[in-house]
């Protein structure tokens, strides 16, 4: 099996860092509505740039690791959807202004990134040090997809983050927004204002969701490189995803049934991998996980036809 080198790991990481920094004076250096021709154009860019990454994958590391990161972005891409629900709430919650949306997810995202690296690093090494742990991640993933199938709502309450109330007990903060600055002074002294409770919400929301993405990944690839490259395609994918698909994500009514099926496959890797010491085949799993994906999208929108 391939392992990936430093360079990898640095040139990675400085590709991301130029397109964030491009994004951030492109588009998130100033406060401003995002249109639906706008976040189709960035949605394409971002879904675009991971293809690319991974046919560079393909050529360097071969098609066994090029299959697998593949297939786990479309993993962490499909269950990313479910974000898309819990920044509307967040917004909604906060009563964050169209205009300021995209800059608090820039900055949001970027903070999730942080914390899922952090969780890929532990991830790795429970699974390189206990073997045993592969049953636990594969019974965690069977029993999450039984139940999002029978709970196909996101019950999030902003107001219940811990990081958010342990945030609010050590940084005073205002009531009402200051524009679209995150801190501002009052009587001379720096307090936080709202829009930087809902950068707080949004980063560590995201991790609660990673929960089971980030265990789903390692079903497909030991790789902790191919886990973060697709992990931080699939989370930077999610600013332009939210802004197109917020309005419609009602007409989704079968998604939650195919991420069931996809987490409960994956959960059964977990176990075949533990028992019989061998992975399931990539051309058995990326056919299987996109078909899953497109059937259950293509019908939902045609079951719900009749409201576009």
């Amino acid at each position: 099996m391939t392992t990936f080198p430093l360079w990898a790991w640095v040139s990675f990481t400085a590709l991301i860092v130029g397109l964030l920094v491009l994004d951030l004076l492109v588009f998130a250096r100033k406060s401003r509505e995002i249109s639906f021709r706008q976040a189709t154009m960035m949605s394409v860019f971002w879904i675009t740039a991971a293809l690319l990454f991974g046919v560079v994958v393909l050529f360097v590391a071969g098609p066994e690791r090029g299959g697998e990161y593949f297939t786990g972005y479309i993993v962490e891409k499909s269950l990313s959807v479910d974000n898309v629900f819990v920044f509307a709430l967040i917004f909604s919650f906060f009563a964050v202004p169209s205009r300021y949306q995209y800059r608090v997810l820039f900055w949001g995202i970027i903070g999730a990134l942080i914390l899922r690296g952090a969780f890929i690093a532990v991830g790795a090494e429970l699974l390189d040090r206990y073997e045993w742990i592969v049953f636990v991640f594969g019974a965690f993933l069977i029993f999450t997809g039984i139940r999002m199938a029978f709970h196909n709502d996101a019950n999030v309450d902003p107001e219940k983050n811990p990081v958010l109330r342990l945030t609010r007990r050590l940084v005073p903060m205002t009531d009402d927004f200051e524009g679209d600055r995150f801190f501002t002074r009052h009587a001379g002294k720096l307090v936080a204002t709202p829009l930087f409770a809902v950068i707080i919400v949004v980063g560590t929301t995201d991790v609660v969701f990673a929960v089971d993405s980030i265990p789903a990944i390692f079903a497909i690839t030991s790789s902790a490189f191919i886990v973060w490259s697709a992990n931080a395609f699939a989370v930077l994918g999610l600013r332009p995803l939210y802004f197109m698909l917020a309005g419609m994500m009602e007409r989704f009514v079968y998604l939650s049934i195919g991420l069931s099926v996809i987490l409960v496959f994956v959960g059964a890797k977990f176990f075949y991998t533990g028992i019989f010491d061998e992975k399931v085949p990539i051309w058995i799993s990326l056919p299987f996980i996109a078909l899953t994906v497109i059937i259950s999208i293509l019908a939902s929108l045609w079951k719900t036809r009749d409201r576009s």
